[in-house]
């Protein structure tokens, strides 16, 4: 009784989607701003801006910024942009919030230029358990994306995988 095994997801029409294929490479830096409040809480104009001033901003080149404030002090929106100012010449993206709002912002551009033609009409599964930080928003995107244009959607791996659309039969 030999019967050759068929490996059937090798020969089968169902392309993987792993967002993690898409991850930008470079440093990731969260940058608080609560060490050039006065205590913490009071962000006074004139230090802050001397401060931002004398800063050596070489050390974020190529690198992805997230500004933060770690404490409740109320930040005024010039505060951030100012450093975005200096910030602008070497960092490759700054945003406002945490590390997951950088990789949120990085996915939504990667996602909203991803061409998506050659997954018309076809079975497609998106690949989770990353290694790398990819946002849960990035699968949503995707799913946006996504969704309007395949067959079906699935989540997981080929072996083991969850059903999430199926485009209606016409």
């Amino acid at each position: 009784m030999s019967t050759e095994i068929v490996n059937r997801v090798a020969n089968s029409k169902l392309v993987t989607f792993d967002l993690e294929d898409y991850y930008p490479s470079g440093e990731r830096v969260l940058f608080d701003i609560k060490d050039w409040l006065l205590e913490g809480l009071v962000l006074r104009e004139g230090v802050f801006r001397e401060k931002a001033a004398q800063h050596d901003w070489r050390q974020y080149k190529d690198s992805y910024v997230a500004l933060t404030c770690t404490t409740d002090a109320i930040i005024p929106a010039w505060a951030y942009m100012l450093l975005a100012t200096y910030l602008q010449p070497y960092a490759k993206k700054t945003v406002s919030g945490n590390l997951e709002d950088l990789e949120t912002v990085l996915y939504t551009e990667i996602i909203q230029k991803m061409d998506v033609s050659e997954l018309v009409d076809k079975p497609v599964i998106v690949k989770g358990c990353s290694h790398k930080p990819v946002p849960k928003n990035a699968y949503l995107l995707l799913i946006e994306k996504l969704q309007p244009v395949v067959k079906s959607l699935l989540y997981g791996e080929a072996c083991s995988s969850v059903p999430l659309y199926r485009k209606p039969k016409k």
